[in-house]
């Protein structure tokens, strides 16, 4: 399961920004996680709450918004969203698409104290 290396990379991501900022603890972590990223969203939330324990994000939520496949057709410019993994346009049904959206993991925002 990478999701333990996912959320000890994004702990240490939390924890330098709290350094940065000064505060003494995170108490909201959110991210934006694309349906084709690879992460498990709920195997994230587990390997989160087992690993935050005794770190700066020990009290903190964790909100996970979880992004559609967002593509472009690059025949007739359509851009749509979909939950599923789906390569071609719903408009022309092209192959030809281009992804925007939805293949990455982001840290979007951290409330501190």
């Amino acid at each position: 399961m990478h999701e333990y290396s996912v959320v000890q990379a994004l702990l240490n991501q939390c924890e330098e920004v709290a350094v940065q900022n000064e505060a003494e603890k995170v108490t909201k972590v959110v991210c934006k996680i694309g349906v084709m990223s690879g992460i498990e969203i709920h195997l994230l939330q587990m390997a989160f709450d087992t690993f935050k324990e005794g770190t700066m994000c020990d009290s903190a939520e964790f909100v996970i918004n979880e992004q559609k496949l967002k593509l472009e057709c690059k025949e007739c410019g359509h851009i749509f969203e979909t939950d599923e993994i789906r390569y071609y346009c719903t408009k022309c049904e092209s192959l030809r698409v281009k992804v925007l959206d939805g293949e990455d993991m982001y840290l979007m925002s951290l409330e501190m104290e």
